[in-house]
């Protein structure tokens, strides 16, 4: 007889090699800025190695969303079984996603207001930081200046699906097409579209087993991405931008960890220990991609398997959610719009403010899913508000660092709404507490 073996023990959970990849490159990085930040070797490494690495990882996951997001919305408005459940849904997401987005910009406003960052920069290291990036910066503002409020309104019915899917920026039309295809499966039953819904059931699956594959490269990819960053510019930007990175920190952490949990415990029904436990590995998933889109499928997949939420409801919210529902992005967008005013001396009164606070829940849910994809539509406010939009120039040292920030902030807002749409709307008791042995991965 064969001695009995053991079970196969079990590597590091994912959300912990993340962690790992994001220190080890992050302090790698530091070390080669501060000892040879201008060797040869290092240039190479990033332009032939790190960079394009990056980039594959990033390309693996945005190949797949587009079917993703099509076939797992059309499923979700497809199991609702009829258009008043569809209409209830959709209202009670609106409605949650204005709300906290709301909370989320006031947060970051009255942050700015209080610790004022662009009065602790001195005109020497603005216009350092100005003319290190004025290309990239004339660039941003060009398409700021392309965008209006209008525009993305009508956008969201798209007039050609095959461009709105090769565009980033019209991902809300995706969204559009999808809700439009899954109302009328549910208006026409019959069998070939029934046989329709199973093929989508199988594109759906076919692209997150591709997904959970995929995502086995994300402390890599982490990795790459801060080394590139740490060995590039160092500690010097961060700390020359100190104020302003403390500022978004501080009103990202104070919704994150203070408005969501009372907003899950208190809407959701659900234990804030158990819905971050739960969600852990989306979360560290959106920092590690700064792209809600490239996360979609681990947050999908987190709602369903960690939360246990009813996937009718966990498809349609996460869907739009990843597209529409951007908390971090608008707080961030109040708070650059302020910092910049006050690096150029503008005072905006309260009824400017107000505004601003409009522009960002309006321009969050425009904002493309993707790495800096909120920068245009801070260049299209300030261009509002009456500040250069090549002012944005200022803060793009700093940029992809908050950009995980806030994006990890727009995954877990998101699975937040899921929470609490799904209790509200009665769909499923949300569990307290999650049962030990739920992982965060397969």
């Amino acid at each position: 007889m064969h001695a009995t073996t053991s079970a196969p023990r079990r590597g590091l959970p994912l959300h912990v090699k993340v962690l790992l990849g994001f220190v080890l490159g992050a302090v790698i990085g530091l070390v080669v800025h501060a000892t040879m930040p201008d060797a040869a070797w290092v240039e190479h490494l990033t332009t032939y190695l790190l960079k394009p690495f990056g980039q594959i990882f990033l390309n693996l996951l945005f190949m797949l969303v587009v079917p993703l997001m099509f076939s797992a919305l059309v499923l979700g408005v497809a199991e609702l079984g009829d258009i008043a459940s569809l209409g209830r849904l959709g209202w009670r997401t609106l409605i949650y996603t204005g709300v906290v987005t709301g909370a989320a910009v006031a947060i970051g406003l009255v942050c700015v207001n209080l610790l004022q960052p662009g009065t602790h920069m001195s005109p020497e290291l603005i216009q350092r930081a100005m003319s290190s990036n004025l290309a990239k910066a004339s660039e941003i503002a060009t398409q700021g200046n392309q965008l209006n409020i209008m525009d993305l309104l009508v956008n969201i019915v798209p007039h050609n699906i095959v461009s709105a899917m090769g565009d980033d920026k019209q991902k809300l039309g995706i969204v559009f097409f999808a809700l439009m295809f899954g109302i009328g499966l549910v208006m026409r039953p019959t069998p070939g579209t029934e046989a329709f819904k199973n093929a989508l059931h199988g594109l759906f699956e076919i692209c997150m087993h591709l997904i959970g594959m995929f995502i086995k490269l994300a402390p890599y990819a982490v990795f790459c991405f801060m080394f590139m960053l740490c060995a590039k510019l160092g500690l010097d930007v961060l700390l020359s931008l100190g104020w302003f990175v403390i500022t978004v920190l501080l009103a990202i952490f104070i919704h994150g960890f203070v408005v969501i949990p009372l907003w899950v415990r208190f809407m959701g029904g659900m234990s804030p220990i158990a819905f971050f436990r739960g969600s852990q590995e989306a979360t560290l998933t959106a920092f590690a991609t700064a792209s809600s889109s490239a996360t979609l499928p681990v947050t999908l997949r987190v709602a369903e398997e960690n939360l246990r939420l009813p996937r009718k409801v966990s498809r349609f919210v996460l869907t739009v959610g990843a597209s529409a529902n951007h908390h971090g992005t608008a707080l961030f967008e109040g708070i650059t719009v302020l910092f910049l005013a006050q690096v150029y001396g503008l005072h905006l009164g309260i009824g400017h403010q107000l505004m601003v606070l409009v522009l960002c829940i309006l321009g969050g849910i425009g904002t493309a899913g993707i790495p800096s994809g909120s920068l245009p539509v801070i260049a299209m406010i300030c261009g509002i508000v009456g500040l250069p939009a090549e002012g944005i120039g200022i803060i793009l040292g700093v940029n992809t660092f908050l950009d995980m920030c806030r994006t990890a902030l727009n995954v877990t807002g998101d699975l937040a709404t899921a929470v609490v749409v799904s209790h509200r709307s009665g769909h499923t008791d949300v569990p307290e507490a999650l049962p030990s042995e739920g992982g965060v991965g397969h």
